[in-house]
């Protein structure tokens, strides 16, 4: 046993012996111990990315907080798994970190496990890609992750590309970005568990952020990926703003049959970080799971799932 195994064990065990409502009071009153700076940055950043719940020491609202201590307290043994099935260290560090932050508003650990030396989503050591790569980018924004790919792996590195993205103008910027490139494939719908029509719901800040809903002011067709790609899928990553579990379900047809490598984004709510890797787990139980961190420290975002198919 690493010395990491008994610390992760250890923060598992303090879970344990807590009720719920004293996590809860140990969050609350951990972040009310925080520096007034870093207070109204939690504060600023929830408003703008409601995603985690709602924060206001004004309001007596801890809503956020709330829903940190549902997730560790009744899903700690799902942290556990998820701990146990990671491939390497670095994974284990990240999860710590994460769980760390939220309990603890521990900024250290998390820090020191920052990705600083490759492009998100593509760490070289354990994401191999060759030149027959079928690539799907679900939430392609501006091509900003096509080109990382590119320039880590070359312009000669796959056989097809797929790009979907919700936002008008947004995509016709990645198709500028992209018009020298040769087979992408550009797709302004959004992808779902059904095929249908959904909702684009703007974040007046950040286009980046932008996700679907059941209303709203702009209609976009939804497909399922299973439906919408026939061809056999090598590599799909997905950032798609807190949808990805019901494009895993539109796509587990190609996840069962085709154990694609899996880049996907687990930090949209405080579910997604253990709910994911176990539906990848139950849909494909043939895969490595990794953990790398590419956000900041002061709320930890950016956390991707990489899934690897085991060798035979």
């Amino acid at each position: 046993m690493l010395p990491i195994d008994k610390v992760f064990e250890v923060f598992c065990n303090r879970i344990d012996n807590m009720s719920f409502d004293e996590v809860f009071k140990h969050i609350k009153g951990t972040f009310l111990k925080q520096n007034i700076g870093s207070q109204k940055g939690l504060e600023s950043y929830l408003s703008t990315y409601p995603y985690w719940g709602s924060l206001s020491i004004k309001d007596k609202d801890y809503d956020s907080f709330n829903r940190r201590a549902i997730s560790l307290k009744e899903h700690i043994n799902d942290y556990r798994w998820l701990y146990n099935n990671l491939n390497d260290y670095r994974s284990k560090l990240v999860l710590l970190g994460v769980l760390n932050n939220w309990f603890d508003f521990d900024y250290n650990t998390i820090d020191i496990a920052k990705e600083r030396l490759y492009k998100q989503y593509f760490d070289l050591d354990i994401v191999k890609c060759n030149k027959d790569e079928v690539f799907v980018d679900l939430g392609s924004y501006t091509g900003d992750t096509i080109l990382d790919y590119i320039h880590n792996y070359g312009e000669d590195m796959y056989k097809k590309i797929y790009c979907y993205e919700i936002s008008n103008d947004i995509f016709n910027k990645l198709k500028n970005n992209l018009k020298d490139y040769k087979n992408i494939e550009f797709i302004n719908k959004a992808v779902s568990d059904k095929k249908g029509y959904v909702y684009i719901n703007t974040n007046d800040t950040n286009a980046s952020a932008n996700n679907i809903s059941n209303e709203g002011n702009t209609k976009i067709e939804s497909v399922c990926l299973d439906d919408d790609i026939k061809e056999k899928i090598t590599l799909l990553k997905m950032d798609i703003e807190g949808a990805e579990k019901d494009a895993i379900k539109g796509c587990k047809n190609h996840i069962i049959n085709d154990t694609p490598k899996l880049l996907l984004s687990v930090y949209h709510n405080y579910e997604d970080l253990y709910e994911i890797p176990k539906m990848i787990n139950k849909l494909n139980n043939n895969y490595n799971y990794y953990l790398r961190f590419y956000g900041g420290n002061l709320f930890p975002t950016e956390i991707i799932l990489i899934c690897i198919p085991k060798e035979d």
